[in-house]
């Protein structure tokens, strides 16, 4: 089974969206992951990332904030995709055979729902890509894919 490890800065938003997007399209393709999400530093999942996720049946409501130190076995991942150019600053070193990739997303916090879903559909479009390679046996896409823009509110 793969391990895939998502980062960002607080791991209250991004990362945590990432992680059930990634494990929903894995469930769906029936693609074996190990999915966790982490963040440099830990804080608490937002309120507005579990409601916008619930509206796509994606329950975040049991996660929690947690740093790369709380993931079990946080060296040993297939890929560590990094959501925040800050985690990508970040980012500890990792083995040659761990595979990284930058996805970079506008920080939805203290935006409108607007802003948390064009965010979250950003994200679902990334994400499924990425499984999607994986299932077919293809390295995932190396850099971010060219989506809508995001409400500023």
């Amino acid at each position: 089974m793969r391990r895939v490890l998502i980062l960002c800065t607080h791991n209250s938003a991004r990362s945590q969206m990432a992680e059930g997007l990634v494990r929903a399209a894995a469930a769906r393709l029936g693609v074996a992951l190990d999915v966790h999400s982490a963040g440099t530093e830990a804080t608490r999942v937002k309120p507005e990332a579990v409601a916008v996720m619930a509206e796509l049946g994606v329950d975040l409501s049991g996660h929690t904030s947690k740093t790369l130190w709380d993931v079990p076995d946080a060296q040993r991942f297939d890929y560590v995709v990094t959501v925040c150019d800050s985690a990508a600053a970040g980012c500890p070193v990792y083995p040659a055979a761990t595979q990284r990739r930058h996805y970079p997303f506008v920080d939805p916090s203290g935006g409108s729902l607007a802003r948390w879903r064009a965010v979250r559909d950003q994200m679902k479009l990334q994400f499924d890509a990425f499984v999607q390679a994986l299932q077919a046996g293809e390295a995932p896409p190396p850099g971010h894919l060219d989506s809508p823009a995001v409400p500023v509110a």
